[in-house]
């Protein structure tokens, strides 16, 4: 099904073998506050490096897996059967960067992430810019050898865990006036601070707290690619990210399918199985069905992109597939959780888990609404069947 090469059937099960050995922690982290014991944590790290599951999307001269779009779908889905983000030590460093960063920051950077030695967090949205990252009021200043960094970044995922930051900002000055750029900030650094960190409705060990930048000082190097380039990095990290959403989503409708499908089954009313009762049997036909059609979106969104695809057609499609799967999963998550009824809003069923943190993925990495926006911009012009 679904055309899949021995190469990817291969990948695809290390990464589902996996993702079964990650989740008997699920409700241990929940019931912790998702901090497992550092020693857990490391060694599901490196058995994601062994198994070929890390890096997955950066070069092979690099150390990294050098997988195709498809491949990287395949893995990430299956990360996605698992709650309380476990599956995240299986990271995807910025396969954006090696084309453009500097043979200092190759082997500062790069490389030590792809080996699993170094983190990055993205210090981008704002109180007043989320998904119009356009919006940001941030500024980075040139001061001789120097840029002088300034404002205030909200929802910086994995803050906690990461060493250095991708930090955008407007240009103060100089021929770039008010363009975008983005910066590498080591962390700590003088002039990085929380100020807060927000409770979120998933329990998970990457914080996403709201970091203040002021007057960070950080060498003219620290500057990826070009001034003015920063706008450019974000909607290539966006494209990549939506898609590995929607795979995301994917595997977690397949978890849930699979679960409420079993208890359905095995739970009786009235001396037959609730999965015979028409509305409940209607909940389970509609979640695999929507999994199906969005498994496949993603699939050949991925195809696409090896395929090298235009740029701005792989963009809109990337959208579609993260907009369709995240509203799927949602769904889906819904369904669920009525299936298992009273279990179903109890903390260690991974139905309530799910609903929990599926949630977002309707929010981050842009909003549905501006995933429709992106979609019918295309569509107006270059016409719907240049998309689909």
């Amino acid at each position: 099904m679904y055309g899949l090469s021995e190469e990817d059937r291969q990948i695809q099960a290390r990464a589902r073998g996996f993702a079964d050995e990650l989740i008997p922690f699920e409700e241990e982290a929940e019931r912790s506050g998702a901090e497992l014991p550092a020693e857990v944590t490391a060694a599901h790290a490196k058995r994601a490096r062994e198994l070929g599951l890390h890096s997955t999307n950066m070069p092979k001269d690099l150390g990294g897996g050098g997988c195709t779009s498809l491949q990287q779908v395949l893995v990430q889905e299956q990360m996605g059967r698992v709650t309380n983000a476990l599956g995240w030590v299986a990271a995807t460093p910025p396969s954006w960067l090696p084309a453009v960063a500097t043979g200092d920051q190759i082997e500062r950077y790069v490389r030590p992430a792809i080996a699993g030695e170094r983190e990055e967090c993205y210090a981008i949205t704002e109180e007043g810019a989320g998904s119009d990252v356009d919006a940001i009021e941030a500024t980075a200043t040139r001061d001789k050898d120097q840029y002088v960094l300034n404002g205030v970044k909200w929802h910086v995922t994995s803050f906690n865990t990461a060493d250095f930051a991708f930090f955008q900002a407007r240009l103060a000055g100089g021929p770039h006036h008010g363009e975008h750029a983005m910066f590498l900030v080591d962390l700590p650094s003088p002039g990085v601070r929380v100020v807060r960190t927000p409770a979120y409705s998933h329990t998970i060990s990457h914080h996403h707290p709201i970091v203040a930048f002021t007057d960070v000082r950080v060498p003219a190097a620290s500057l990826v690619g070009a001034e003015g380039d920063g706008m450019t990095f974000a909607y290539e990290w966006f494209r990549f990210e939506r898609l590995m959403v929607a795979a995301r989503c994917l595997g977690a409708a397949d978890r849930l399918t699979g679960e409420m499908t079993a208890f359905a089954a095995a739970r009786r009313v009235g001396g037959e199985p609730v999965s015979e009762r028409g509305l409940v049997a209607g909940m389970l036909a509609d979640s695999l069905t929507e999994l199906f059609a969005a498994r496949a979106m993603t699939y050949e969104t991925a195809r696409a992109i090896d395929r090298g695809a235009d740029v701005k057609v792989s963009h809109a499609q990337c959208s579609m597939a993260k907009l369709y799967c995240s509203e799927m999963a949602g769904r889906v998550a819904d369904r669920a959780v009525q299936v298992f009824g009273g279990r179903g809003y109890m903390r260690e069923n991974v139905a309530e888990r799910f609903f929990r943190e599926l949630r977002v993925e309707r929010i981050w990495e842009g909003t549905s609404e501006i995933q429709r926006m992106i979609i019918a911009r295309q569509m107006t012009k270059r016409g719907p069947a240049a998309l689909a």
